[in-house]
């Protein structure tokens, strides 16, 4: 009898909780792209979302829905990961002010300043040192003004020696030898050089760096490479982003977490650059 009365009540508990985690389900439904907006807001910037003063208040609602209500939960992306793709394009771009306040978002999120110094750094193969340093200067200010010591300890684990053996050990498993190969028949031979430099110094000056590990280095390259436009580069770093172990639906999330920052026509000449990537395999 006692069993049958314990069995009883362990079924009553759990279709009461089927019941709750369904209404849980039902309430999320009901939740307005305003609302999941004013949350995302809150979560990365502690304020209010959606002025009433100000301005330019319809323009400030029409970006803050759009991007906080939805795009925000475009894929299965967490919110320091979205974070730190915005950072990445608004780096690229040298939108600075914009910029500083996504910093303090990715923090807000979870983001350590060793994963935004990292992200920021390895832009430099990219978008070259000058861009990237000014974006160093605007990370820097943020984390003085949030009392964060200055400079953060060292990361780096190549020694001079080893830039372009540690370098290959990473990046001829993504990529092969096809810039090597792209790069032949140059005068004097200068695209071996720039093989050569790739391989040392985007690989092995930056890749090797401890704080962000390869899947997430890749991830945060797609960024930018949808923020330039740059389509070719694009495709191989997909490919480059799958064999690291990024699934496409990740990679397809990243693309459209550019789309706010960098419009539709690069964004969807991403997602087709994705597609054909995909066809292929």
């Amino acid at each position: 009898m006692f069993k049958k009365l314990f069995t009883l009540l362990l079924l009553l508990i759990l279709a009461q909780n089927i019941v709750l985690a369904k209404a849980v389900q039902n309430e999320d439904k009901k939740m307005t792209r305003t609302d999941i907006c004013k949350e995302n807001y809150r979560t990365l910037f502690k304020g209010e979302a959606l002025p009433k003063e100000g301005t330019d208040t319809e323009m400030m609602a029409i970006l803050q829905k759009y991007i906080f209500g939805e795009v925000f939960i475009v894929g299965e992306l967490d919110i320091k990961t979205r974070e730190m793709i915005t950072v990445t394009s608004l780096a690229v771009q040298q939108t600075l002010p914009q910029l500083k306040v996504h910093l303090n978002g990715a923090l807000n999120a979870g983001a350590t300043p060793i994963e935004l110094r990292e992200a920021i750094y390895q832009l430099a193969p990219f978008i070259g040192f000058p861009k990237t340093l000014n974006a160093i200067t605007v990370m820097n200010e943020v984390f003085k003004e949030r009392g964060i010591s200055l400079p953060l300890k060292s990361t780096e684990t190549v020694k001079e020696e080893e830039r372009y053996q540690r370098g290959f050990e990473i990046q001829n498993p993504l990529y092969g030898d096809e810039i090597e190969k792209a790069l032949e028949g140059l005068p004097e031979d200068m695209g071996a050089d720039v093989s050569r430099f790739l391989t040392e110094v985007c690989f092995g000056d930056f890749y090797t760096r401890e704080g962000l590990d390869i899947k997430t280095r890749e991830l945060l390259f797609i960024s930018a490479l949808v923020t330039t436009g740059n389509t070719v580069t694009l495709k191989s770093h997909i490919k480059g982003n799958l064999k690291a172990g990024n699934s496409k639906e990740t990679v397809a999330a990243a693309i459209v977490q550019c789309l706010p920052y960098v419009g539709f026509p690069n964004t969807i000449a991403a997602l087709k650059t994705l597609k054909e990537v995909l066809s292929e395999q």
